[in-house]
This record gives C-alpha cells, structure tokens and sequence, in this order.
C-alpha cells in the first residue's frame, strides 16, 4: 500500500472512494462465506476503479460509457487486463446478489480477494503518481520538443 503521504495528494472523493475499498478488502477477508468474499472483493474493486474516474474524470461523448468498468477502459486503457477481470465477474456478482449463493466456488472467492489486492494496490500507484506535483499534465505538449516562446 502506498504511503499517507502519497495519498494526500489526491481529492477528496478519490481518497474516500479507496478507504471504502480497503474496508471492503477488509470485510473479504474476515468473511467466512465465498459468495460473500467474492462480492466485497468485487466492490472493492469497483470503488477502487471510482476513485480513479474521480481523478481522471468520467468519459463523455454522444453515448458515453455506462458502466465503471467501460468508462475505465475509455480513461485507463493500461488498466485493460484487470478491466476484463472485474467486468467478467460482474454477472457472477449480479447472480449472488439474486441469492444464488452456491454460484461461486472458494477458490475463485479467493482468486477475486488476491486480484482485488493486486488491483487496489495498483490503482492507489497511479493514482499517487497522477497526483504528483512533478507528474506531466495530461495532453500537455513535452518541454523541450522544439517548442519556441514567442
């Protein structure tokens, strides 16, 4: 996890929404149940990818994205291998949610408990390096690249 201090960088909201997802780790971990474990670890997630749309904003557009997991892959393509994760465990999580709580297996209730771990951990990686005072503006031009002052 990163330091306080790389987090006091960051809004309000986003630090907020990554709080929500630790306590959602923490609530996975302690669960006894899978399905349980696989929903908190899949909000974690969720709220984990929230904070980095509160940062990078949400995509527009005629029809923009609906869902976290769309706007992520429109705001966050190098995030893409965990965007499919998430959102393939999206209808898993919509059965257990619909009481079908034999849906999930313990080994993949751990599976989604150790990538929402790895997730969190790297979303709070970016988002302490976006909120760096030294981190390059987004679609800023670089210095140096044969801009002249006029």
């Amino acid at each position: 996890m990163a330091t306080a201090a790389g987090t006091d960088l960051l809004p309000t909201r986003s630090h907020e929404l990554l709080q929500r997802a630790d306590a959602e780790l923490v609530a996975a971990q302690f669960s006894s149940e899978a399905w349980e474990r696989f929903s908190h670890a899949h909000l974690a997630a969720l709220r984990g990818g929230a904070a980095l749309l509160a940062v990078r904003g949400r995509p527009g557009g005629r029809r923009p994205p609906r869902t976290v997991w769309d706007m992520l892959r429109v705001v966050a393509p190098e995030l893409a291998d965990w965007i499919d994760y998430f959102a393939g465990g999206a209808s898993l999580r919509s059965a257990i949610e619909a009481g079908r709580f034999d849906a999930v297996s313990e080994a993949r209730a751990e599976q989604a408990l150790c990538a929402a771990e790895d997730f969190i951990d790297e979303l709070r990686a970016l988002l302490t390096a976006d909120a760096s005072p030294t981190a390059p503006v987004r679609g800023a031009a670089p210095r140096g690249l044969g801009l002249r002052a006029s």
